[in-house]
């Protein structure tokens, strides 16, 4: 009878390891997402508040609970969505909304080998999941939309990608969203309509190495969704993500203006030199990139911050 040598045992337990840990993950994964049914069922209810609304589960901050609320309040018939700026899926605000309520989706990510790890998780085929590898830019957005299939009607939109969100938003065309949701600078406060200026090569680390130069203020957004006919509806309690609902679907839901539904942020992501987290306080993280140039979208000029 042959023995097995020690590097074959050791790569049978390394292989029965490898196997434990992925039965694990994905039972994690699934008892997340029946923990996340039983709260979107606690949602069902017009009266919450964003705020009131928020559970999370695959999401960075409460908005899995956020999104659940909005889908059991409006009347969406195209169960469709599209997020861009994924990175690899595991940690997103679509994918509650992929497994627990079986919505198609496109989802796009600057790195192949995000994408492509996406590509061979479960969901891929057990869900209507589109995966595609791509810098977004205003020249490309919408013929990319096109190419996977994705026109006219859907029914939420999510744009974070650190940098260039308003002007994405500002380009798209080929889409028509019931709910918008775009992460916004809260440095950047709740009274100056500014983004950064538009750069298609944008990295935001590249641009200001605390990474906080970046993105667009919330009157900005407010002011570009009034413009694409979308009321403000409020922001998660992290401070980071901005809703917004088509003016033909608000219905109950109240629009307010940028200082009412203003949030800053709770979370504290400033770096060094060196790329190491800080953890200082707002106005010091703010004083590092003061004087950066932003675009002011009410008058067209690029002013300091």
């Amino acid at each position: 009878m042959n023995k097995k040598s020690p590097i074959d045992t050791v790569s049978e337990l390394q292989r029965q390891v490898s196997n434990l840990n992925r039965k694990l993950e994905i039972n994690s994964a699934l008892s997340k997402v029946l923990q996340g049914k039983l709260l979107a069922k606690l949602n069902n209810s017009s009266q919450l508040s964003l705020h009131e609304a928020e559970f999370r589960v695959f999401s960075q901050f409460g908005d899995d609970g956020i999104i659940q609320y909005l889908i059991n309040l409006l009347n969406i018939q195209q169960k469709t969505f599209i997020e861009f700026g994924v990175a690899n899926y595991n940690e997103s605000n679509t994918r509650f909304l992929l497994e627990s309520n079986n919505w198609r989706g496109l989802v796009i990510d600057g790195s192949t080998a995000n994408v492509e790890y996406i590509k061979k998780t479960e969901n891929y085929w057990r869900h209507n999941l589109t995966a595609i590898n791509s810098f977004v830019t205003t020249e490309n957005i919408n013929k990319i939309f096109k190419a996977a299939g994705f026109t006219g009607e859907i029914g939420l939109l999510h744009i974070d990608i650190d940098g260039n969100d308003y002007w994405l938003w500002q380009a798209i065309e080929v889409i028509n969203p019931l709910i918008v949701i775009v992460e916004y600078n809260s440095f950047f406060g709740r009274e100056r309509t500014i983004t950064i200026p538009y750069d298609a090569g944008f990295q935001r680390y590249n641009a200001h190495a605390s990474g906080l130069y970046a993105g667009a203020s919330l009157p900005a957004l407010c002011q570009l969704a009034s413009k694409k006919g979308y009321g403000f509806i409020g922001c998660n309690s992290a401070g980071n993500n901005a809703y917004f609902v088509r003016d033909d679907h608000l219905g109950s839901l109240t629009a307010l203006s940028a200082s009412d539904g203003y949030v800053p942020a709770t979370f504290r992501e400033h770096r060094d030199a060196d790329g190491m987290l800080t953890f200082c306080p707002p106005q010091e993280a703010l004083n590092s990139i003061l004087g950066m140039p932003v675009y002011n979208t009410q008058t067209n000029l690029v002013e300091p911050l």
